[in-house]
């Protein structure tokens, strides 16, 4: 009898080893800091950090068209303490490099579960001629317009693509390295349209310097009044939700996995959050799509359907 204690101590100490979180944990983000991307995760991160008791660190591992990061994510131990903090660049990746990728995609990620979510907001630079839509599709007809891009294979190279496809339109696409300078040298007038999230915008439109003329969003947009929809005009392949996921590795345990999922979940329905999220045209996903069923069956839609895209527009990764 006088061993039960001992045995008691012991058990109590391998149910706590067990216990997910036990230490910190790191998020890995494929983007500088400071981006929409960054600001997500660090959002994450605080929140998990709250709820769970243990330290959630992001990293930014950048470079490679966010190959370095996600690579990094597959290779890593499959036990929760590695994650990753991803845009749908993940999922048009595939379509981009195929075998190229030094990871099998569907096979080695795990969608933990969808964050939030916002379409794409064609702008232009303020002194533009066009005040609609209409206006600056008859005004492209016939003349040499400049296209700013985050860099060939990335999502806004993509969805450029896809309305230069749809609307039957040519322009000269030009590389930027981040929207940051692409929308400096717009307020400066040296490039013309630009697709970007409304959060990089909103402010910019609101002071003048720049004018909204479409978005990738069928159903109106309060933060977009009056804003002609690309969806109505050209069809449902410009339906694009430019959206955050979390991931881990396809083998972490279900246990951690439905920790953070449910984790998540509670984070989403934090009203201050939602309230800070809404005002500039970011949406938390819906309940219905935050299970990790229903966020691994979207990852995979995904890559699907961008796989498809990049195939029938011989789009090609940057260099």
């Amino acid at each position: 009898m006088r061993f039960l204690p001992l045995i008691f101590v012991a058990l109590s100490g391998l149910c706590a080893a067990q216990e997910y979180p036990a230490r910190a944990v790191t998020i890995i983000v494929p983007f500088p800091a400071g981006g929409p991307t960054d600001q997500v995760a660090r959002v994450l991160a605080a929140k998990f950090n709250e709820k769970l008791g243990q330290p959630f660190v992001v990293e930014n591992v950048t470079g490679g068209n966010t190959i370095i990061a996600t690579g990094r994510l597959a290779r890593a131990n499959a036990d929760g303490y590695t994650l990753l903090v991803h845009n749908l660049q993940i999922s048009a990746n595939p379509g981009l490099y195929g075998a190229k990728l030094p990871y099998d995609t569907e096979r080695d990620i795990a969608a933990v579960g969808f964050i939030n979510h916002n379409p794409l907001v064609l702008v232009g630079r303020s002194a533009l001629a066009p005040k609609t839509l209409g206006e600056l599709i008859g005004y492209m007809r016939g003349r040499s317009i400049n296209f700013a891009h985050p860099g060939a294979g990335t999502t806004g190279y993509i969805t450029t693509a896809l309305f230069l496809q749809q609307a039957k339109l040519e322009a000269l696409l030009v590389p930027y390295r981040g929207a940051a300078p692409a929308l400096q040298d717009m307020i400066g007038n040296q490039v013309d349209l630009f697709f970007t999230t409304p959060q990089s915008v909103l402010p910019l439109i609101a002071a003048g310097k720049l004018k909204a003329y479409g978005i990738t969003a069928k159903e109106p947009y309060a933060q977009f009044p009056g804003v002609a929809s690309l969806v109505d005009e050209y069809g449902p392949k410009l339906e694009i939700q430019y959206w955050h996921a979390l991931f881990a590795p396809a083998a972490t345990p279900k246990a951690a996995l439905e920790k953070l999922n449910a984790t998540l979940a509670s984070v989403l329905d934090d009203p201050a959050l939602v309230k800070s999220w809404t005002a500039t045209g970011v949406l938390p996903y819906e309940k219905d799509q935050r299970s990790p069923q229903a966020a691994q069956a979207l990852f995979k839609s995904e890559i699907a359907r961008w796989s498809e895209v990049i195939r029938e527009n011989r789009i090609q990764p940057a260099d």
